[in-house]
């Protein structure tokens, strides 16, 4: 979003508006615990909640009208770390990183939050200065506490595989520690990139180049492109039974049903179905705050991205990456008011900017004749701007489940209805 404009409204009628086949199969149950983090299991049939560890709801707004959580977030995120979850990473980082670490108390111990997840939470956490490592351990290291995981406990597993073979072959961050609640990183010292600057040509240019070479990749994992309608089937199946508490909520989900969703579903799946894509290892998540800006790189080299963050990794078609990555660059996840994000659909971008990435992305095959570019530069575009629509349609059932179990502050429904209202007015253009 452009500086000078309005945040949306998330209000509930002000709004423009981040799995196996059946009811409930292998749904994970969520449960939060009286302290710390949600954490997930896929465990049984049913969902799950423990309300009172919710944020309690807010007082009614001067109209009388309860739909206040923009009220409960007057002040913004909050950035305080909890003892619980200090004293917890304070063992992970004893336990697994030993050297020095196994040296300081934990009133040494430095821990700090990282904003920014929309599934996990993230947290630094730190020697304290004076006390340097001995070893081949690091001073410091990223914790990623699990959120309210919807792809079940087998794709956690997937992930860790996954995470450690790209650290082993110097694609991703390299891993330290690995446990049911989470897992320690190497903290890259880097910058998450800002929504306005996926629209930098030779920013584009490289994720393009990058987006490529994971295509690439041979990865030990099911090579049937299940992922993305097996997925959307969990989510759906778990909407249609979902029951929201806080009358907030419950309003907006009101709102949002009033799209037949799963009519529209079969409508989407039939439009994808007619769209070529080849199945490729897909990243499934390329937005801006899963790229980082390498610090120890010139600003003039084209290698200083690093991809990050593969927990919706898997074999898919490759229209999804496309399409998901140009939804992103309307979203902008870093405003620290409530709904937490700014969107603006004038930012998708252009026909020149998908050339412009697309041919960049077709840079790294070799074996593009050049007098085939022109016809599959264009299929590429309807596939792309097809598969946008799954990424609206994904992501805006994903938020509202997360609306129902995640304690991380961002406006899930809000979310949700920006998603959903986007996919109905892109759809227009691109089915």
């Amino acid at each position: 979003m452009q500086a000078g404009e309005s945040v949306i409204e998330s209000m509930s009628d002000g709004a423009l508006h981040k799995s196996e086949r059946g009811p409930h199969k292998n749904i994970p149950t969520v449960k939060t615990h009286d302290v710390g983090p949600v954490l997930s299991k896929d465990v049984g049939d049913t969902l799950v909640v423990n309300e009172n560890n919710l944020r309690a709801p807010s007082p009614r707004g001067p109209n009388g009208d309860d739909d206040s959580e923009a009220e409960s977030y007057r002040d913004g995120r909050s950035d305080e770390v909890d003892r619980d979850t200090k004293s917890r990473a304070y063992a992970w980082c004893r336990d697994f990183l030993a050297g020095s670490w196994k040296t300081i108390s934990e009133e040494d111990f430095q821990i700090s939050s990282i904003c920014g997840g929309l599934s996990n939470l993230l947290y630094m956490c730190s020697l304290p200065e004076h006390v340097a490592p001995v070893g081949d351990e690091p001073g410091k290291v990223l914790l990623r506490v699990y959120g309210a995981i919807l792809q079940g406990v087998d794709s956690v597993v997937l992930e860790s595989v996954m995470f450690a073979i790209l650290a082993e072959r110097a694609l991703g961050p390299k891993l330290y520690g690995i446990f049911p609640e989470g897992r320690l990183e190497q903290y890259m010292p880097s910058r998450r990139l800002r929504t306005e600057q996926l629209r930098v040509p030779d920013i584009s240019a490289e994720i393009a180049r990058k987006l490529s070479r994971f295509h690439a990749m041979v990865m030990p994992f099911n090579k049937e492109p299940t992922w993305l309608f097996r997925t959307i089937d969990r989510y759906m199946d778990q909407i249609m039974t979902i029951k929201f508490v806080r009358e907030a909520h419950i309003k907006k989900f009101n709102k949002l049903m009033k799209y037949n969703l799963p009519a529209e579903l079969d409508s989407l799946r039939s439009l994808l179905a007619a769209t070529p894509s080849p199945v490729v290892f897909c990243h499934n998540d390329v937005q801006e705050g899963n790229i980082l800006m390498l610090d120890d790189r010139d600003q003039s080299s084209t290698d200083k991205l690093m991809l990050i963050d593969f927990e919706y990794s898997s074999y898919n078609y490759r229209g999804f990456d496309f399409g998901n990555h140009f939804c992103e660059w309307v979203y902008d996840y870093t405003y620290d008011q409530w709904p937490f994000f700014k969107a603006n659909l004038d930012n998708y971008p252009t026909r020149e900017q998908q050339l412009h990435f697309i041919r960049h992305y077709l840079s790294e095959n070799q074996d593009v004749a050049p007098e085939e570019r022109s016809a599959i530069e264009e299929a590429m575009i309807v596939e792309a701007n097809r598969f946008a629509l799954a990424s609206h349609f994904f992501w805006g059932l994903w938020s509202i489940i997360q609306a129902r179990i995640s304690t991380i502050e961002f406006g899930y429904m809000d979310y949700a209805q920006h998603r959903l209202d986007a996919y109905f007015k892109q759809k227009q253009l691109f089915a």
